[in-house]
């Protein structure tokens, strides 16, 4: 009897010893990424290294903008990724990678840490910004996910900005098709997503994903970013997350929903449930990375790659980006 007493005991303290003390979160905070993958400084000009940290910049500067302001995280992380959609050295909206057809097909999602609605696109060829109808979708269409021909559709009716197909496509990524298309690849150009998180001053969450996908890939490929729970999530009990890297391992993984379960459940911080989930992410096969906010404050920016694209911004006045791992 006393040697079980004993026992539950030592379960007990080990329980306890496994849940991490909340840290102060800040009034509010924000975290975006452009991307995980293969970075190397020898590949980057200082030119490229300005044009991208600039661009992280100025999603940071936009969706701290609405938080700073008393706005919502959901508002804050759709104005923070259409910024990178818009700039075209990120792999989303314009300057996005290309199908073997030689077109962009968009996928994005978003979703609401208050009462975890959600709404995702995929296959999108004229919807300037992808998030933008993932959003109209969560509010208005009374589903979660729609493809193809009819988001174009969809988003014109509403009065969506409607951009030819021609306007996604840049000379950077027409070359990196021809590249592909010859079998020669290049490291940059495998992976590329944007994404943000963020908590507002009310202390709710939200999450956002857009991407191109992946470079060269078959006509109506879709990978973990318009995916509820594989790219995206976000839920005030436990977390948000934006996903980037292999899709097919992420959404096998369940990588965006698994975290925030580890930090739910095991009362992990966002770092260690980050770290924990790409592990199963890399034994299956795969690499990427993720930004992760917990509700308790805790963040990560975590990567099993080279570098991420990545920026944080909170109420304290932090401000930071990175693009290589050991940064």
């Amino acid at each position: 009897m006393r040697r079980a007493i004993l026992l539950l005991a030592m379960v007990a303290v080990s329980a306890c010893a496994s849940v991490e003390k909340p840290m102060q979160k800040p009034e509010w905070t924000l975290l975006i990424h452009g991307g995980a993958g293969v970075m190397r400084r020898d590949e980057m000009t200082p030119e490229m290294d300005e044009a991208y940290r600039a661009g992280l910049n100025d999603a940071l500067e936009a969706g701290s903008k609405v938080l700073a302001g008393g706005g919502q995280a959901l508002d804050a992380v759709e104005a923070a990724v259409r910024v990178l959609e818009d700039n075209p050295n990120f792999n989303a909206g314009k300057g996005a990678v290309l199908t073997r057809e030689g077109l962009a097909e968009l996928d994005a999602s978003i979703m609401d840490g208050r009462d975890r609605r959600a709404g995702a696109v995929a296959q999108v060829r004229t919807v300037k910004n992808p998030i933008r109808a993932a959003r109209h979708v969560m509010e208005h269409s009374g589903r979660v996910m729609f493809a193809g021909p009819d988001v174009d559709d969809m988003a014109a009716k509403a009065g969506l900005d409607i951009v030819p197909p021609e306007y996604f496509i840049t000379p950077r990524r027409l070359e990196a098709l021809k590249r592909a298309m010859a079998g020669n690849f290049l490291p940059m150009d495998r992976f590329g997503t944007v994404g943000a998180v963020a908590m507002d001053r009310q202390g709710n969450l939200a999450a956002a994903t857009s991407t191109g996908g992946m470079n060269a890939k078959p006509p109506g490929r879709v990978g973990d970013s318009p995916i509820i729970g594989a790219g995206t999530y976000a839920e005030n009990k436990s977390c948000a997350v934006s996903a980037t890297g292999d899709g097919e391992f992420f959404i096998r993984a369940s990588v965006a929903r698994m975290i925030c379960a580890r930090i739910e459940m095991q009362g992990l911080s966002a770092a260690k449930a980050a770290q924990a989930t790409l592990d199963e992410v890399r034994t299956l096969g795969g690499t990427g990375g993720v930004i992760v906010l917990s509700h308790d404050g805790s963040v990560a920016l975590s990567m099993n790659t080279e570098g991420m694209f990545r920026g944080r911004t909170d109420a304290t006045g932090r401000k930071e980006v990175g693009i290589y791992a050991d940064e």
